[in-house]
């Protein structure tokens, strides 16, 4: 495939279906920068990031910065793969994988995700936002396959959830969208939110737990997954290729002392804070600890029956 090819591919989301499908495009697509690239630019503050500079068939556009500790070769990939899809079985089957895959499933998700983001930023400059929101949609749905893949129910949604008086008496239903709603045995065990990165979302995570919380009387867990928090930093001067983090830990901190916290937040690329600051490293994870165990412990917790609440389920 040339780039062109793999754009009008990445723009399709019909073309998205199943978790074979995005590892088709991966692969695809790791195989065209193997060659097909006009260059590779190291960051010069985080040099493990590069950006993939397109020739002209791309407009000579640069893409997002791509961690190069995470993101697989066309080589790697074509085992890696393989070894994604048999912890994905061997965790379906309730047995727990060897420890020495979680970096796997780390950078298969990551890798899987930025190749999409990646190949939708040869778009010309001028449908970057539509790019921006056909790689947010399908990251959400890559998320939720992989939940059904594992046999969990999952679903994005519009709830009407009922808010009571005092006496418990309905008095309307208050509408509210989200991109995970985990459930087992007809009761809603979780709802999560997807996005590539918390930059202008972070705040939304944390009030849609308190709100729901306070409209329901109920503690059901709300969890956050995310890609990454690194972009590209305004250049000084030309040919300045810098990156820069859109993670708030001021406000994160803020929201889980003063709102309320979070059951889980979980990152494929960490930034180094995340890792080094001890409040953070508390209650921020990598995404294989969600799928080792943190899923599976969700989903045995008590949670609030399906019929109290009406869900219109988005296609």
């Amino acid at each position: 495939m040339n780039l062109s090819d793999l754009v009008a591919y990445a723009t399709d989301k019909a073309r998205f279906c199943s978790v074979d499908n995005y590892i088709e495009f991966c692969a695809r697509y790791l195989e065209f920068i193997e060659t097909g690239l006009q260059a590779r630019i190291v960051s010069q503050n985080e040099s493990h990031y590069q950006f993939f500079q397109y020739g002209e068939e791309g407009s000579f556009n640069i893409t997002r910065p791509v961690n190069s500790r995470l993101m697989y070769s066309a080589d790697a990939f074509a085992g890696a793969k393989k070894s994604f899809l048999m912890t994905l079985a061997q965790l379906r089957d309730a047995q727990k994988p060897d420890d020495d895959l979680r970096e796997n499933i780390i950078r298969t998700i990551y890798t899987i995700q930025q190749s999409i983001g990646a190949a939708l930023d040869g778009l010309p400059a001028g449908k970057s936002n539509h790019a921006r929101k056909v790689n947010g949609d399908l990251f959400e749905r890559f998320v939720r396959l992989l939940f059904v893949y594992l046999y969990v129910d999952c679903i994005s949604g519009t709830m009407q959830v009922p808010v009571k008086d005092l006496d418990g008496n309905e008095l309307f239903k208050s509408s509210y969208q989200h991109d995970l709603l985990l459930s087992k045995n007809n009761e809603l065990k979780a709802i999560g939110s997807v996005k590539t990165s918390s930059k202008d979302r972070i705040d939304k995570v944390f009030m849609d737990k308190f709100l729901y919380s306070r409209l329901t009387d109920t503690a059901l867990p709300h969890i956050a997954i995310f890609l990454n928090d690194v972009q590209r930093k305004s250049a000084r001067k030309e040919n300045d290729y810098r990156v820069s983090s859109t993670f708030l830990p001021g406000h994160f901190k803020a929201y889980t002392v003063k709102l309320n916290s979070l059951d889980g937040v979980y990152y494929c690329d960490v930034r180094p804070n995340m890792v080094s600051d001890n409040f953070l490293s508390a209650h921020i994870k990598t995404v294989d600890h969600l799928f080792y165990s943190d899923l599976w412990q969700l989903l045995d917790r008590q949670g609030q029956a399906l019929q109290e609440i009406i869900i219109k389920k988005e296609t």
